[in-house]
């Protein structure tokens, strides 16, 4: 009967390898279901080298038929610059562009904003948003403020809708400043069950700073799991195996899909 008490995660190791500032909620669900996390962030968000190119865009914003949000990241970053410069985007805007929203957590991000998606995805992919938009889309022109590592499958789809692409840099996606060499020591030594990636610089960072050989190696000891199919095709790019790809592309999402991956264990 203890057994049964026992909350599904209890004994569980898992490495959140969000930014410290994104990872808060992961924590917290996987915490409740009596997983260890251990916080190993693999991403730093930095602004852009050069103001100029999206200052210029925000600028002439009611120029815009669109304006698509690829993450919560882009949305911070964007309105932040807003404020900086003194433009207006609010919901009671005149002539303001239609947003689209790459799904839920980036929608969420526009309302803390004060503002609200026009259209959220849902493939929660980019360049699935493109082509649900399709008809909007089409000799459109389109504000695409992205990361500086941003997968470039929209761009591709955006030009073969013969839309006009504004593409600027929101913010930089870059290495983090400190890396917990226990952590690292951890994995190499297989001592944790799970490492989870909200994005596919993570996963590339990841791969960077343990090194191709040890992630080989160590694969065989532990499961990946991805926050979404973008994140997923990059480990199976790098020839990991996606053991556990999250429901739905949020913290809960994904703390419920590794909880179901060891329920569904237990009882095979």
């Amino acid at each position: 009967m203890a057994d049964e008490r026992k909350p599904p995660l209890a004994g569980k190791c898992i490495v959140a390898t969000r930014a410290p500032e994104q990872a808060g909620e992961l924590v917290r669900e996987l915490n409740a279901r009596g997983a260890e996390v251990l916080l190993f962030p693999m991403v730093r968000f930095a602004p852009p080298e050069d103001w100029v190119p999206l200052d210029r865009a925000l600028q002439r914003l009611s120029e815009f038929g669109i304006v698509i949000f690829l993450s919560a990241n882009a949305v911070r970053y964007v309105f932040e610059r807003c404020r900086h410069l003194g433009v207006k985007f609010g919901p009671g805007q005149a002539e303001r562009p239609f947003l689209a929203a790459v799904g839920p957590t980036t929608e969420r991000a526009l309302i803390e904003e004060g503002s609200r998606a026009d259209y959220v995805g849902n493939d929660r992919t980019g360049e699935s948003l493109a082509k649900e938009l399709r008809a909007r889309i089409a000799k459109t022109s389109v504000l695409l403020p992205r990361s500086d590592r941003g997968n470039e499958a929209i761009s591709l789809a955006l030009c073969e809708m013969d839309a006009s692409v504004t593409e600027v840099i929101a913010y930089r996606t870059t290495l983090p400043d400190n890396i917990d060499d226990d952590v690292v020591q951890r994995i190499r030594r297989g001592g944790v069950d799970v490492v989870m990636f909200a994005s596919p610089s993570a996963v590339q960072n990841f791969v960077t700073i343990i090194g191709g050989e040890n992630v080989a190696r160590v694969a065989k000891r532990l499961h990946f799991a991805a926050i979404g199919p973008t994140t997923a095709q990059t480990l199976r790019d790098a020839n990991l195996t996606v053991a556990i790809e999250a429901v739905e592309p949020s913290a809960h999402g994904l703390a419920e899909s590794i909880e179901r991956f060891y329920v569904k264990q237990r009882e095979s």
